[in-house]
Formats: C-alpha cells, sequence, structure tokens
C-alpha cells in the first residue's frame, strides 16, 4: 500500500490529505485539462483578462473551425494566407489561455505534470495528423472530386466543432469567478483556499492598468521569461520545420506514406520526454525546473552534430531526428516555471505568460525562413549550427534566470526575517511596557495602603 501510494505521489504530485480536496482535483482535472487538451489537440493573451475564458477560448475554437472548413474550398494560394491569417488570431489564445488557467487552477507541485499533459495533446494530436494524412491520402483522395489534402481540412474542422461545444458547457473560468454546475459552493471556496495555502499565491483576478505596466518593465520578471522562451522555443524547430519530413523527400527512396509516418517517431519521442520529465518537476522537493531545459539541450546540440557530421549510417541520422523530439519537454517546464515565478501576481502572470508565446512567435516569424529554407534540403547546414548556437544561448538565459529567482527569493527571506524581527521587538517592547506599567502600579497601591 505504502508503495502505491508513492507510485500515485510521484506519478499525479502531491496526495491531498483531505478526500474533499481529492474529488476536487479529481473534477479539476477532468473538466480543464480534457477541454485544454482536446481544444489543443484539434487546432495546434490577453484578452482571458476581460472575457471569460469559458466563452473566448470556445468561440476562437469555433471560429477556427469554421475557417478550417474555408480552407477545403480555396482556389488560390491568396485565399490561404487570408485564412491563415485569421486563423492565427483565433488560435493565438490556445496556448497562452490553457497556462493561464492551468497557473489559476493548480499548486505548484501538481502544475508541471498538467502543463506537460497539455503540452503533450498538442504533441499528439501532431502525431495523429500524420496518421491521418496518411490515412486520407490513401482512401480519400480523388474521392467526390476533392483531392486529399481537401478532405483533411473537412475531417478536422468536423473533431474541431464538438470539442468547442464541449467547451461552452464545461469549462470553469477560474477559481475566484467559476460558477461551474459541477462544482459545489464548498468545493469552489476550497479551490480558492489550496491555493491561498501554498506559498506567496495570488489567486485575485487582477485588470490591465498602468501600475502593472510600470511594475513589469521595472522587473526582471517580464524580461527573463520572455527571452527565456523566445529562444528556448527555437530548439522546437526541427520538429516544427518538419525537417526529417523533408530530408526524407530530398533524398529519395521513401513512398508518401512513410514520409508521413516516420517523423512521429521524434512526436512519440517528444511526448515521453514532456512527460517524464514535467512529472519529475513536481516529485523533487525544490519543483527545480532548469534542468529540464539542461536535458533538452544537451539532446538538441547532440542532434545537430550527429546531422552536421552527415556522414554516417542512415539509422544514426533517424536517431539524431528522434532524439531532437526531447526539445519539446522544455515548453511545458518553461510555461510551468513562469507560472511559479509570477505566482504571487495574478494580473503580472496572464501578461508575462503572453509575451513569451508573443516574442517566441515574432522570433518564429522569420528564423525558419533564414535558417532552415526548403532549398537548403536534405542536409540543412545553416540550420544545425543555428540549433547549437540556440542551446548554448538557452543554456545561458536558462542560467539566468535560475540566479535572479533565487537571488528573489533570498532578498524577499531577509524582508520576511527583517519583519518578523521588528514585530518581535514591538510585542517585547509591549511586554516591557506592560511590566513597567505593572510595577509603578503596584508603587502606586503600596503608597496608598500607607
Amino acid at each position: 500500500m505504502a508503495a502505491l501510494r508513492k507510485v500515485r505521489r510521484f506519478m499525479w504530485g502531491e496526495l491531498p490529505e483531505s478526500k474533499a480536496e481529492r474529488n476536487l482535483l479529481l473534477k479539476i482535472d477532468w473538466f480543464i485539462l480534457s477541454y485544454c487538451c482536446l481544444m489543443y489537440f484539434s487546432n495546434y493573451n490577453l484578452m482571458l483578462q476581460v472575457v471569460p475564458p469559458r466563452i473566448w477560448l470556445p468561440t476562437m475554437q469555433i471560429v477556427w473551425g469554421v475557417l478550417t472548413f474555408c480552407t477545403s474550398a480555396v482556389t488560390s494560394v491568396q485565399q490561404i494566407f487570408v485564412i491563415r491569417f485569421f486563423q492565427g488570431i483565433a488560435e493565438s489564445s490556445t496556448f497562452v489561455g490553457t497556462h493561464y488557467i492551468l497557473g489559476s487552477w493548480y499548486k505548484s507541485g501538481e502544475l508541471g505534470k498538467r502543463s506537460g499533459i497539455f503540452t503533450s495533446s498538442g504533441l499528439m494530436g501532431t502525431l495523429f495528423s500524420g496518421i491521418l494524412q496518411a490515412a486520407v491520402y490513401t482512401n480519400l483522395n480523388g474521392r467526390a472530386g476533392r483531392s486529399g489534402w481537401r478532405w483533411l481540412f473537412i475531417i478536422d474542422g468536423i473533431i474541431t466543432i464538438p470539442i468547442a461545444l464541449y467547451g461552452f458547457a464545461m469549462f470553469p473560468d477560474v477559481p475566484t469567478t467559476t460558477k461551474a454546475f459541477y462544482l459545489s459552493e464548498e468545493e469552489r471556496l476550497l479551490s480558492c483556499e489550496r491555493l491561498e495555502s501554498d506559498k506567496d499565491r495570488d489567486i485575485g483576478h487582477g485588470y490591465l492598468n498602468w501600475s502593472l505596466v510600470k511594475k513589469l518593465l521595472g522587473n526582471w520578471r517580464w524580461y527573463g521569461c520572455s527571452l527565456l522562451f523566445a529562444i528556448s522555443g527555437e530548439t522546437e524547430s526541427f520538429g516544427s520545420n518538419n525537417l526529417m519530413g523533408q530530408w526524407m523527400k530530398a533524398i529519395g527512396g521513401f513512398t508518401v506514406p512513410q514520409i508521413d509516418n516516420y517523423p512521429s517517431g521524434m512526436t512519440a519521442f517528444a511526448i515521453t520526454s514532456t512527460l517524464v520529465c514535467a512529472t519529475w518537476t513536481d516529485a523533487t522537493k525544490s519543483r527545480a525546473r532548469w534542468p529540464v531545459l539542461v536535458y533538452m539541450c544537451i539532446c538538441t546540440i547532440t542532434a545537430s552534430i550527429i546531422l552536421l557530421v552527415w556522414h554516417v549510417p542512415v539509422g544514426a541520422k533517424f536517431f539524431a531526428w528522434y532524439l531532437a523530439g526531447a526539445s519539446y519537454a522544455g515548453q511545458a517546464t518553461t510555461f510551468a516555471w513562469a507560472n511559479q515565478i509570477c505566482a504571487d501576481d495574478h494580473a503580472a502572470r496572464g501578461v508575462v505568460l503572453a509575451s513569451m508565446n508573443m516574442w517566441n512567435n515574432v522570433i518564429n516569424a522569420w528564423w525558419p525562413l533564414v535558417f532552415y529554407p526548403a532549398t537548403d534540403a536534405p542536409r540543412f547546414t545553416k540550420g544545425m549550427w543555428a540549433m547549437i548556437g540556440t542551446s548554448i544561448a538557452t543554456l545561458g538565459v536558462t542560467w539566468a534566470a535560475w540566479y535572479l529567482e533565487r537571488r528573489e527569493k533570498r532578498m524577499k527571506a531577509r524582508r520576511d526575517e527583517a519583519g518578523d524581527g521588528e514585530k518581535r521587538d514591538v510585542r517585547g517592547s509591549q511586554k516591557v511596557d506592560e511590566k513597567t506599567a505593572g510595577r509603578s502600579e503596584e508603587k502606586s497601591g503600596n503608597g496608598r495602603k500607607s
């Protein structure tokens, strides 16, 4: 029984003491994670500070699904550009919004693995997409006068709409504003109390104003977290640009289904790395997230070196491509870390998370065009050197974030200690005053007796 509890603690985090909190955590996991994972699976912000998440996220998903249907009927590349522009707006809330919601419901020891599950759901969507593409090409290409890629967008749209409707019905907003029918009033209060018991946790709903802007610009958190994901996010370039598929197509000898399916090995390793690393960081007493980024960078540097050498067996190249899937482990960990760093300021946390994703997208808009153009296939020499440089830079920023977080904690501990000392001094002075007053009263009483 003790061994079973240890396994449960490692896999699912610190077990709540009371049955009521265990039931609450089960409901949170089911109704938040299920929708977030399905949403991310199907289509891969600040607006969540203004519009309730239970309205905004499902609405954006419906918009995304409708636009996906529209893509199946395009007749020019310009139409695709327009649709993708509006799809980008619709899906921009998904990633950041979910990490914001996860950070609003889960304690620090529960957050890493939930972020990992969410990230893995997107990777599973990618894995499923490769299998789906191969199946559609084999079975539907040319059916009813439509090519396989048009059928793919139709099927994707069909998958998306029911998930959005599920979100309207079940997604609970944040603990302080939730009106979810499956949470009793006692559970709603417990969801707030359990977070308040988490050290330095702010659960209030923040608002965007100038004082918040000044606070962000005057603190390292916004700069450090934004820079961390802006750089570390580019370690995913091998997977996000499907370089393995381009390599297979360029060297020849592979069928279309093989080109669709073989890169799934990278995705499978990405899922495994993400879940194992996220679970491990929650299980450690310190909740340290930085070791995952070190592991990720070692894997991407190793993979890049193998592919730079080039004159190695094909099996070694497959190993290198698959090993690069470890880069996705940093995604969940980085956002869990940012949620943890900014846990004491609800409004700032939302802005920092949005900023992290924004700056990564700013860089990602031009990064693949410069370092991973399709014309460089199959070797992508520039891209391999860029990956090594990105990994080394990630290690540097990771160290800086770790150092600044540690320094901030030390400074806060000193302030708390000084505050406690002042309180003790005040209490001591009060006791001295009380004793003095008591002696004076005693003397006065003795005087009256004589």
